[in-house]
C-alpha cells in the first residue's frame, strides 16, 4: 500500500443521519446546520424547505487538508437517493470535488443512495474517473429475523455491474487500501475479538441454495476509514460499527501502532439487545483516552 500520510486538518460535513439538532449547544470545532447555512449565505429564511432532512441511516463528506490542497471522500451515501440529492443541494455540496466513495457495510441505509450519488459525481468529473470501494460481501441478500421469526428483507445494495453502470470505478477487494495520496486509510477485515461486542443478533443472509436463510452476526464486510491528522493522530468513521467500537478501536492500532488514536466519529449500535454492552464499551473505551468522540446529526460540520 501507499503510504499513511499525515494531513493538516479534516472538514467533515453530515450529509445524511438518524437525527436532525441544531439547537443543542456544540464545541467550538462543531457548526450546527442552521449557524452553517445561514453564515454561508445558504438560508435567508428559516423554513422547512430550507433545511435538510433526518432519515435513518448515514452519509458523510470527508475533506482532508493537506500541503493547501484538499482531498475528499464520500463515506456511506445514506438510505435513498432523495433524501442525499436534497440534503446534498441545501448544504452546497461540490460533486465535482469528491476524489472517492467508500462504503462501509452491505445495508440499505448506507447503500441505498449509492446510486443517486455516484451519478451526480460522474456529471461533473466523468464516468470511470471517481473508484468507489465495496467489499465482496456487502451484495449478498439480507435480512433481519423478527421476534416472530419472520425475515424482514432488506433492500440489496447496488451490485458492481449498477455502480459501474452509475459511471463508478468499481474496487471490489477485502484488503485494506489506501486512498487519494495517502490522506485516507480503508481497513481490511476487521479482526472480532471482544467477547461482548457479537455482532448483530438476527441479523441473517441468503445461504448458497439461493432459497434458505443462514445467522449472518458479524458482517464480516464492514471496514472503517482512518485519517492521521498531523501532531493529533487517527481519527476513526466507524459507520455502524456492527464489529463492535472497540474491535474496531483495537484494529486501527494495531494497523498503526505509532500514530496514537486520536477519535472516532459514526454509529455504535448500543440500542436493544446489545444495550446490555454498554458499560463494558464505556470502560474499555475510557482506556484509549480519546480526545474526541463525536456524535452526529444532519447537516453539522465539525472542524478537526
Amino acid at each position: 500500500m501507499a503510504e499513511f500520510a499525515a494531513v493538516d486538518r479534516l472538514d467533515v460535513l453530515v450529509l445524511v443521519d438518524n437525527v436532525s439538532d441544531s439547537l443543542s449547544s456544540t464545541p467550538h470545532n462543531v457548526i450546527p446546520e442552521w449557524t452553517g447555512l445561514i453564515t454561508g449565505g445558504r438560508m435567508h429564511i428559516l423554513s422547512g424547505g430550507a433545511i435538510c432532512c433526518a432519515h435513518h441511516g448515514l452519509s458523510l463528506l470527508v475533506t482532508a487538508h493537506v500541503n493547501g490542497q484538499a482531498r475528499t471522500l464520500l463515506f456511506d451515501a445514506g438510505p435513498e437517493g432523495a433524501t442525499f440529492q436534497r440534503n446534498a443541494g441545501i448544504l452546497g455540496v461540490d460533486f465535482g470535488a469528491i476524489d472517492a466513495v467508500v462504503l462501509s457495510h452491505g445495508h440499505w441505509d448506507h447503500a441505498g443512495g449509492l446510486l443517486a450519488a455516484i451519478e451526480s459525481i460522474a456529471s461533473h468529473r466523468g464516468k470511470g474517473e471517481v473508484p468507489c470501494y465495496v467489499h465482496p460481501g456487502m451484495f449478498a441478500q439480507r435480512a433481519t429475523r423478527r421476534p416472530t421469526g419472520e425475515m424482514a428483507v432488506h433492500e440489496p445494495v447496488p451490485d458492481p455491474a449498477l455502480l459501474a453502470e452509475a459511471g463508478a470505478k468499481v474496487v471490489n477487494t477485502r484488503e485494506p487500501q489506501v486512498l487519494c495520496g495517502g490522506a485516507f486509510y480503508v481497513s481490511g477485515e476487521i479482526p472480532r475479538r471482544t467477547r461482548y461486542e457479537r455482532g448483530l443478533p438476527g441479523h441473517m443472509r441468503r445461504a448458497a441454495d439461493g432459497k434458505s436463510w443462514e445467522p449472518d452476526p458479524l458482517l464480516i464486510d464492514e471496514r472503517f476509514v482512518s485519517v492521521r491528522v498531523r501532531d493529533k493522530g487517527q481519527f476513526v468513521f466507524s459507520a455502524c460499527s456492527h464489529a463492535g467500537v472497540i474491535n474496531v478501536l483495537r484494529h486501527a492500532k494495531e494497523v498503526f501502532p505509532k500514530v496514537p488514536l486520536y477519535g472516532v466519529m459514526g454509529g455504535m449500535h448500543l440500542s436493544g439487545i446489545t444495550e446490555k454492552a454498554i458499560p463494558k464499551t464505556v470502560a474499555d473505551l475510557k482506556k484509549f483516552r480519546l480526545k474526541l468522540l463525536a456524535p452526529s446529526a444532519v447537516g453539522k460540520r465539525y472542524l478537526i
